[in-house]
């Protein structure tokens, strides 16, 4: 049975992020991973919990698992959307994808430049306001969510594009609910106050 165009590009989609991530992570792990510790390995505050959000997952793995249930189950029960618009589909694909991207980029960088760590897995040592966090809370999974919706897109897949309605889910509850209960813990009011004045997603 042949595989149609939409499991193919939803299936090398994933393969090629998880690739990118991988590799990402083979540097991290060369470069020495994580900066030092500031706190003995302890949030500020005194509560005793350890100096990372407790994270349900790494949020990469979170959006692949997904992409990867919209692949199989398109193969299962195909639902394709906009078959007939393979150029338009790809254009505003790609368009989404160089975004979310960009976004991701942009948070990067800002990280960096504060010194402190990307990976929720490990201590976050300084608190990001400036730059595109002026703008979101969330870069990273924000611009995560637009890639996951161009590939989405472009393989005019409508599992995809419906399971970004979990996919937000567990994201809002399973990561970025846990990581901001951390930086509330480790920052207090500092925290509070970007997150008074700055949205959550846009």
């Amino acid at each position: 049975m042949a595989i149609s165009e939409t499991v193919m590009i939803l299936a090398g989609g994933t393969v090629v992020l998880a690739i990118v991530f991988g590799i990402r992570v083979a540097i991290r792990a060369v470069a020495g991973g994580a900066a030092p510790r500031s706190d003995g390995g302890e949030a500020s505050g005194g509560s005793g919990a350890p100096d990372v959000p407790g994270v349900i997952a790494l949020p990469p793995l979170i959006f692949l698992a997904f992409l990867a249930a919209a692949a199989v189950l398109e193969a299962i029960i195909p639902l394709p959307v906009l078959a007939g618009q393979a150029l338009a589909r790809y254009l505003a694909g790609a368009v989404l994808a160089v975004c979310g991207f960009v976004l991701i980029f942009m948070a990067a960088g800002r990280f960096n430049a504060a010194g402190t760590n990307i990976p929720p897995t490990l201590p976050t040592t300084a608190l990001v306001v400036d730059g595109i966090y002026r703008r979101t809370r969330n870069p990273f999974y924000l611009g995560t969510t637009v890639i996951y919706l161009g590939l989405g897109v472009a393989a005019g897949s409508f599992w995809a594009i419906a399971l970004v309605v979990p996919l937000l889910w567990v994201i809002n509850t399973g990561v970025i609910a846990r990581e901001e209960q951390y930086l509330e813990r480790k920052f207090g009011d500092d925290y509070r106050a970007y997150k008074a004045r700055v949205r959550r997603w846009v």
